[in-house]
């Protein structure tokens, strides 16, 4: 194991990844990097021996390229694909979730006598306007005024105790660090926005949260002939309790905007100011105050929300590399396959995880898997391993729906700004990693003979500037394979 990489975290669990067994064509490995990639990590001052890089044909006749094949390195975000494969062949692609309201008492002239239940199923997706639209759908049933609490029921998972996730001093109020839920509403986050017009500054928030106050202290300027593409604007948030002071402060010219997305509030009191705010809005009252507790068994169900199917949920969590949505999916996993032995959800999928691979009779290669989001510091894997999976996706039933959920190079997601204006535009779906000392690639890209390979480089260097430019480049040069080797068979 390369000497910066970090121990692993007691946290991790170590399995075996499972890969298809090799077929005859890997007998015959090139195992030195092309020119072009050595190049371009020579003018990003980078050894070799940080990369590792497995490319496999998957229906044409070439060799596989396999460097540093089997070190164990941090894949950061490509990890995401083994727990959206497995979701797409475990939960299947029409997978949903739901989300209910439940009340213990009798509705009475508008009244509903007793508590209000709002019981989580783990939705990735539960975003404002579902959750409008399920409170529209109660206040449709004839409800005026809740006499009782806002109950919120978040049972539906086992939570595990994991590492908190730490790049070296991160933003603890960035939404990409949200903790997963079985209440998870629109990730946790707000949206603050900053104008600046008719010489005032304006700042609001969506959704507006009484628990968050704002303390605007940006100062408006003239009108400049262009908006800075960087405002100068900074968002420092004093926590007192349950609640939470913003303090926005700097400069913006007349007709200028900012704006940020900031996770100020723990998910209990963000669920329930946000179904109260909401709940005002459509004219209803609720008279009773928040608390956490499971759904009584003689509650009746009131209305239900269900989530869009799995196929567009992996789609947000490949594309936009959805560390949350991604952690939600990984717990997900645990709790529909949960047994009594498992100490909690994240334990549950480990093992899920581990049963589905083998079921696919393959051999082993280690993985250490902790979220699978890749937002850990101990998760691990090889480049064989992963291209390996890769390998056995392409055989899928729904190969199209995983393979789609990837950024398309140049085009969407995390890879719409690179290799623009190349060859490789558009001939790639390809997830990508980010660390502060990873960097790496994964998914499925074309030659120009149109044959299809399974692709896998991973970078991990304490310094890992320029690393975007050598992972195109083995993208780049594994286009540019001899001409003339076109194999037309169908997957």
């Amino acid at each position: 194991m390369k000497r910066w990489l970090p121990p692993l975290l007691a946290g991790g669990v170590l399995f075996s990844l499972l890969i298809p067994a090799a077929p005859a064509a890997l007998a015959e490995e090139r195992r030195v990097l092309p020119p072009e990639i050595q190049r371009a990590l020579s003018r990003n001052k980078m050894d070799g021996q940080a990369l590792s890089l497995v490319a496999i044909p998957l229906n044409g006749p070439s060799q596989v390229t396999a460097y540093n094949a089997d070190v164990p390195v941090n894949p950061a975000s490509t990890i995401k694909l083994v727990t959206t494969y497995a979701a797409l062949e475990l939960l299947g692609p029409t997978h949903t979730w739901n989300t209910e309201l439940y009340a213990d008492g009798p509705l009475r002239d508008g009244v509903l006598h007793g508590n209000l239940y709002l019981k989580g199923g783990g939705d990735p997706k539960l975003n404002m306007e579902r959750l409008w639209l399920l409170l529209r759908d109660l206040r449709s049933h004839g409800v005026d005024t809740i006499s009782g609490d806002l109950v919120l029921d978040r049972s539906h998972f086992v939570q595990p105790r994991l590492p908190e996730f730490d790049d070296d001093g991160s933003d603890a109020n960035r939404p990409y660090l949200v903790a997963p839920d079985a209440l998870l509403i629109n990730l946790n986050a707000q949206r603050f926005s900053v104008r600046s017009e008719g010489g005032r500054v304006h700042v609001s928030a969506e959704p507006p949260l009484e628990a968050v106050r704002i303390d605007n202290r940006v100062r408006a300027l003239p009108p400049r002939e262009r908006c800075p593409a960087w405002p100068q604007v900074t968002y420092r948030p004093i926590h007192r309790g349950d609640s939470v002071t913003l303090v926005v402060s700097g400069e913006l010219a007349q007709g200028c905007k900012a704006h940020t997305y900031l996770a100020l509030l723990d998910h209990h009191h963000y669920a329930a100011g946000t179904v109260r705010a909401i709940w005002g809005e459509l004219g209803g009252r609720l008279l009773g105050a928040d608390r956490i507790d499971k759904v009584p068994d003689d509650a009746r169900m009131l209305v239900r929300a269900e989530s869009p199917d799995l196929v567009e949920v992996i789609r947000d969590i490949n594309k936009y590399s959805n560390n949350t949505m991604a952690r939600q999916l990984f717990l997900s996993l645990g709790a529909a396959f949960r047994l009594p032995e498992d100490s909690d959800d994240a334990a549950a999928a480990q093992r899920v995880i581990r049963q589905w691979l083998a079921r696919k009779g393959l051999a082993t290669a280690r993985l250490v898997l902790e979220n699978g989001s890749g937002l850990s510091r101990s998760e691990r894997v090889t480049a064989r391993g992963l291209a390996g999976l890769l390998q056995s996706a392409w055989q899928s039933p729904f190969a199209a729906e995983f393979i789609s959920s990837m950024p398309l190079a140049a085009l969407d997601g995390t890879m719409r700004k690179r290799l623009q204006d190349t060859a490789v535009a558009g001939k790639a779906h390809i997830k990508t990693g980010t660390l502060n000392n990873v960097r790496a690639i994964a998914g499925y890209s074309r030659d120009v003979n149109g044959n299809s390979w399974a692709v896998v480089a991973i970078l991990n260097h304490p310094r890992p500037w320029g690393a975007a430019a050598v992972l195109d480049q083995v993208l780049l040069s594994l286009y540019e394979q001899p001409r003339g080797n076109k194999n037309t068979a169908r997957r």
